[in-house]
């Protein structure tokens, strides 16, 4: 009985040192990850994360879609920073100085191409009241009005006293549009800017997030990233001014003198856009030649039909050949999906995103598989 009172004393006392040590009680064993219960929540909580972050995603859109462009040109610049920093420039000035440089084209375009735009207004408004007339004495054209009443709807039309209020907020829409794309090219420039001053603190501080073991390889494939980008755009800069340079001497010849270094910079700029830009800074020459003289379209439209054939297969795969080692149906795959998915700006990141993806998939898994 002496040892039944001790055990029983002794199981007292470590109760009671329990109670005083968790006044609650002792905690039960941990919920089971297995259990149905846990399964269901946990899964409902990341979906639910999922869903929050595509929101997020999506509501930042307009905003990623700028940041995503800025950090696009500031690697594009970088190669230019560079040059000037081996000639002994400090990187600070030299971004000036390419910052400037960027300012210079840009202004010279819109300078250039306002007076074209005035002239192309102005002369539309002159001829408007005689091709209106030719109209009028046009058979077909009155067979057409004589049958659905165009003519009178249209005068209808534009004696209605709501016009002017419609044509007010259509101008009004048209105005908030031009202003927040002008908003749009100032974030991005102002971003390319902080891009391009931080882009070595960029770099290091994104290689210093792999482990140490492969931390070399990864600068190694990252740096190889950033130069083939800088490399497609310096190239297609080259491209592009070929393009505006061959346009303008062109232009001069033809008898578009007045409109060609508006016209060229126009095309050059158009021709930065893959697959179609070209074509439609060649269009739109065109028509502009059409417009002048039939015979200036005429020569307009041989002459873009001939260049672009030239640009196509000679002048870009000798330029793009050091910097990308793309094939030609994955450059246009990437461009359609580009395009379909950011439109224009997805189409001119397309190709470079295209050629860093090969090249991750060439030095990662395809080297994972021949090891296996």
């Amino acid at each position: 009985m002496a040892d039944g009172d001790e055990d029983d004393q002794t199981r007292e006392a470590v109760d009671r040192r329990d109670a005083e040590h968790d006044p609650f009680g002792a905690p039960g064993p941990p919920v089971s990850r297995h259990a149905p219960f846990y399964l269901g929540f946990m899964g409902a909580l990341g979906v639910l994360l999922a869903l929050l972050v595509g929101i997020a995603v999506r509501t930042m859109s307009s905003v990623l879609v700028l940041i995503i462009v800025s950090i696009f040109l500031a690697v594009g610049l970088n190669p230019i920073v560079e040059w000037l920093m081996r000639r002994g420039i400090h990187r600070r000035w030299s971004v000036v100085i390419v910052t400037l440089g960027v300012l210079g084209v840009v202004t010279l375009f819109v300078v250039s191409l306002v007076p074209v735009l005035r002239d192309q207004i102005q002369a539309l408004i002159e001829n408007a009241p005689g091709w209106l007339e030719q109209l009028r004495r046009n058979t077909t054209v009155q067979d057409f009005d004589e049958k659905y009443d165009v003519i009178d709807t249209v005068s209808e039309r534009l004696e209605d006293p709501d016009l002017a209020q419609q044509a007010f907020g259509s101008v009004f829409a048209v105005g908030l549009a031009v202003l927040g794309a002008v908003l749009n090219a100032f974030l991005v420039f102002v971003l390319t800017l902080y891009f391009l001053s931080a882009l070595p603190k960029i770099k290091q501080a994104g290689y210093s997030l792999a482990p140490a073991s492969r931390r070399a390889r990864v600068a190694s494939l990252g740096d190889e990233i950033l130069r083939r980008v800088g490399g497609y755009v310096a190239g297609a800069f080259f491209v592009a001014l070929t393009a505006g340079i061959t346009s303008f001497i062109f232009l001069e010849i033809v008898g578009l003198g007045q409109y060609a270094l508006a016209l060229a910079l126009v095309v050059a700029i158009l021709d930065f856009i893959p697959l179609i830009g070209a074509t439609i800074g060649a269009a739109l020459v065109t028509v502009i030649g059409l417009a002048t003289d039939v015979k200036i379209g005429i020569a307009c439209l041989i002459f873009y039909v001939i260049y672009q054939q030239v640009e196509n297969y000679v002048i870009y795969p000798r330029v793009m050949r050091s910097s990308l080692d793309v094939p030609g149906v994955v450059t246009v795959v990437a461009v359609l999906i580009g395009g379909s998915l950011m439109g224009v700006v997805g189409a001119l990141l397309a190709i470079p995103t295209a050629a860093a993806a090969m090249l991750l998939l060439r030095e990662v898994v395809l080297r994972k598989q021949d090891a296996s």
